[in-house]
């Protein structure tokens, strides 16, 4: 039997989760529906998804289509959670993209159909509510041909639109004329008339497949109309795997779960090969091996290529490593790393940063830092914040609060420094020591790299390990507050003094010394910025530019066409969410923001680098 991974998409409140819970009850993989309201949904799990009504995790349920597995992955429709989207696109085949027939064409949907189209995965249509008032359906197929695909197809007509009565009549009958765009072949059969029923709906699947064309469903999640049409369409048109056994073992691990007693469930897509249980499975991480473990449960069964399973035994593997090659297997979407930081309290901070190591297990954007009995942890977006705070009172009985969020910002050094304390010139109450460390700057992106100037045995194991962790960690909290990237630190002098001295002896002077090697280099204050491309109606160019301007945003290239425009620039990461929101007031809600993090640059106004 074939398999397809399929995701469903959409912005928020365009009704993704009731269709998955439609199409779960259509197939028999439920016996009642659901409701999001009501919280009672099937692939809303988490306590909190239930109560606010919205998907925060992707959810894996599997059903089947004829001849078909389908493996529908619910992901999240908020831009607080935009990562665990980008995961799952990792391991889909395809995607139903969801938009209302009321609300129309939203921003995230937008947003959302660029990225599956600058990945190039197939992707069907579903118009939604077309039994609420207000639903459009010409106007809305002009929307969806103008703001996110020329190349839609709409597979059906409305009748009694706006209506509980509404219904689908299905009627491809444009497709042939979309798909002659594409192909020389079928636009000489087009054109003489030669190109049947059949032969279009390959062509259609063909075109769909390599992400040519995007057939338009409509229906209804609430009454169940236009469903089994749009289940079709995922039958015949989406791409489908039917993998061999004998291939070696490429698999990526997509998500990461908790078992109710606590253990670890590991989610991933195969691309080739099999896994049993039994079957010992190495893990690669960065092209690097971390280790084997053998798989003590497995669903569904055997597992082979183009399918999904759940893991368990591989009590060390992480969401993005490869299982069985340390190649990694397919997609990687760029994902774009948090840029907010909020300091969270709680009355036990020891537990509090053991809890959030355990949900970065879950969520490797969360990322917590230890300044002392300070904690910070990176963010998204507000609402992900209040997701944290339910996970560590829920799963954890941790109570926290937060501070106000603040943008991220690093330090990168500006020079070399180096210092030294020898054991020899210690005071009375200086521990019994010798470091010596030299920092100088490292190319962006490279992160900390630790080198050693000294000979290994020069110390006892024990005692190099306590420099070089003390020295991570120090790095953490820089001369402004915030962390240092991106450098070269060199352990250059070393001395003890046997058996008074200990590793607690190196722990405490690791970070005197670095301290003033990073105060001989100098460090300065950066500050995260995307490049942003705006689409925006071209009699409002004048407007934008004064509101990116009070925003920090610098446009470096402005293409003015007859009804719209296109600005290109950069703007600081703390100014998208406040310009965002002033970008629908002054474009008619027409106005398109599409950022991108384009990594740091200097923060220009000085007297903010302590503003922490």
């Amino acid at each position: 039997m074939k398999t397809s991974n399929i995701g469903i998409l959409a912005h928020v409140d365009a009704g993704k989760t009731s269709l998955t819970e439609r199409l779960l009850f259509h197939v028999g993989v439920i016996p009642e529906l659901g409701s999001v309201d009501g919280g009672s949904t099937q692939t809303d799990t988490l306590d909190l998804e239930r109560r606010r009504g919205i998907t925060i995790r992707a959810a894996v349920v599997s059903f089947t289509v004829g001849d078909l597995k389908v493996n529908l992955i619910d992901t999240p429709g908020h831009s607080d959670f935009i990562a665990e989207v980008e995961r799952s696109l990792r391991v889909l085949d395809g995607v139903v993209l969801v938009i209302s027939a009321v609300e129309g064409v939203q921003t995230q949907t937008r947003v959302l159909m660029r990225t599956l189209a600058r990945l190039k995965i197939p992707t069907l249509l579903f118009v939604n509510k077309i039994d609420r008032m207000g639903a459009a359906y010409d106007s809305l197929l002009a929307t969806i041909a103008r703001k996110l695909t020329p190349a839609a197809v709409p597979m059906a007509t409305v009748s009694g639109l706006g209506t509980r009565d509404a219904k689908v009549h299905p009627d491809p009958g444009r497709a042939a004329e979309v798909l002659a765009g594409n192909d020389d072949a079928f636009l000489e059969s087009y054109l003489e008339d030669r190109a049947g029923q059949e032969e279009t709906l390959a062509e259609l699947a063909a075109q769909t497949g390599r992400a040519l064309v995007h057939p338009v469903y409509f229906g209804s999640a609430m009454t169940g109309e236009g469903v089994p049409e749009l289940l079709e369409g995922v039958r015949t048109l989406l791409p489908a795997t039917a993998g061999s056994e004998e291939d070696v073992l490429r698999a990526t691990v997509f998500k990461i779960d908790r078992g109710t007693s606590g253990e670890k469930i590991a989610f991933a897509r195969l691309y080739g090969g099999a896994i049993s249980v039994r079957d010992h499975v190495t893990a690669y991480r960065g092209g690097l091996e971390v280790g084997a473990a053998k798989v003590t449960a497995i669903e569904p069964g055997r597992v082979v290529a183009g399918d999904i399973a759940k893991l368990w035994g591989l009590k060390d593997v992480r969401i993005g490593d490869s299982l069985g090659s340390a190649e990694p297997a397919g997609e990687r979407p760029h994902f774009r790393p948090p840029t907010l930081e909020t300091v969270v309290r709680a009355e036990n901070p020891g537990a509090l940063y053991a809890a959030l190591t355990a949900l970065a297990e879950q969520d490797p954007f969360i990322q917590a830092r230890r300044d002392g009995e300070q904690i910070s942890v990176r963010l998204y977006g507000e609402v992900q914040k209040e997701v944290l705070q339910f996970q560590l009172a829920e799963e954890f009985g941790l109570p926290v609060t937060f501070e106000e969020t603040r943008t991220l910002r690093v330090e990168r050094l500006e020079g070399t420094g180096a210092a030294v304390r020898f054991i020899e010139l210690r005071e009375r109450d200086d521990p019994y020591a010798t470091v010596g460390l030299r920092v100088e700057p490292g190319p962006p992106g490279s992160g900390v790299r630790y080198r050693l100037e000294v000979e290994l045995g020069s110390l006892p194991r024990a005692f190099h390990t306590a420099i070089e962790e003390t020295v991570h960690a120090s790095l953490l909290r820089g001369r402004h507050g915030w962390e240092v990237l991106d450098c070269v630190v060199t352990l250059t002098h070393t001395g003890y003094f046997s058996p008074i001295t200990t590793a607690g002896d190196f722990r405490a002077l690791t970070p005197i010394v670095l301290a003033l090697a990073l105060e001989e280099a100098g460090t300065r204050v950066y500050e995260p910025i995307d490049a942003f491309e705006l689409s925006v109606p071209s009699d409002n160019v004048s407007a934008v530019l004064v509101c990116l301007s009070d925003a920090g945003g610098r446009t470096r290239e402005v293409t003015i066409r007859e009804d719209d425009a296109t600005l290109e620039g950069v703007i600081p990461s703390s100014g998208v969410v406040a310009f965002e929101r002033r970008l629908p007031s002054l474009t008619r809600g027409e106005g398109l923001l599409l950022p991108r993090f384009a990594g740091f640059e200097p923060v220009r106004d000085e007297a903010t680098w302590r503003g922490r």
